[in-house]
């Protein structure tokens, strides 16, 4: 059977000649709870479709842009405590808005792969009931920032609440930076301070939207080993690209 790597260079080939592949203008999320491991497997993804000839965008929401970037800094910063969840809500969804007409969707145009750590999903699993909001209220807010270009997928990875609250102590416990010459510890952010009951109910937001809608939703369990975890992801990526591996 044809690896991914000769499939995918293959269809690069192709593409010289018809202008198109089943890679070109593909839109896929990775998101998922605290410690998951999603930004690692989003990364792991880009380079293996880049081995195998495409051109791929890795994002981060929020940020990406300079505005962006700005508004991560206020959502995410622990000393905006009073911000309530439609304003929390709002900020996420203005940075998407500026990251889809400033880099997605140009790129999308442009037939290249886009891959984003975190998006729409994540509004519909950490907002979604805060000040009483519906997903129905989010979704409505969504189709305007994204000038209704929907990712094509999304991975959800999942993981017991315990474990992934496990793996962000680690992280933290570990992680320090230099600042005016001084090693100082990075601290959690406003949301990744929030208690295991928020997310828990976060992990159960995220498996309700797969439930919802199994087509464009994937879920993969992320307790696994990485090696495992990307065979996982190929897999399901595999679908949207029309590859047989």
């Amino acid at each position: 059977m044809m690896t991914f790597k000769h499939a995918a260079r293959a269809l690069h080939s192709e593409a010289k000649s018809s202008g198109m592949t089943p890679l070109n203008g593909k839109f896929i999320v990775f998101d998922g709870g605290e410690g998951c491991g999603k930004s690692t497997q989003a990364r792991l993804l880009q380079q293996r479709l880049e081995a195998g000839g495409a051109r791929v965008l890795l994002v981060r929401d929020p940020g990406s842009t300079r505005v962006g970037e700005m508004i991560r800094g206020v959502v995410l910063d622990p000393d905006h405590g009073e911000i309530v969840m439609r304003c929390e809500m709002m900020l996420y969804m203005a940075a998407r808005a500026q990251m889809m007409g400033e880099i997605i969707l140009p790129a999308l145009a442009d037939n290249q792969v886009v891959i984003c750590d975190r998006f729409v999903s994540s509004t519909l699993a950490y907002q979604l009931g805060g000040d009483g909001l519906s997903a129905d209220e989010i979704r409505a807010v969504a189709e305007i920032a994204l000038r209704g270009r929907w990712p094509d997928l999304t991975l959800i990875f999942d993981m017991p609440v315990e474990h992934s609250r496990n793996r962000v102590r680690a992280k933290f416990e570990q992680r320090t930076e230099t600042l005016f010459g001084e090693q100082v510890k990075v601290v959690k952010d406003r949301i990744e301070q929030r208690p295991e009951a928020y997310h828990e109910q976060v992990r159960q937001n995220y498996l309700a939207q797969v439930e919802r809608d199994p087509e464009r939703h994937k879920l993969i369990d992320g307790a696994h080993p990485v090696e495992r975890v990307h065979q996982h992801v190929v897999q399901a990526i595999s679908q949207v690209l029309g590859l047989d591996l």
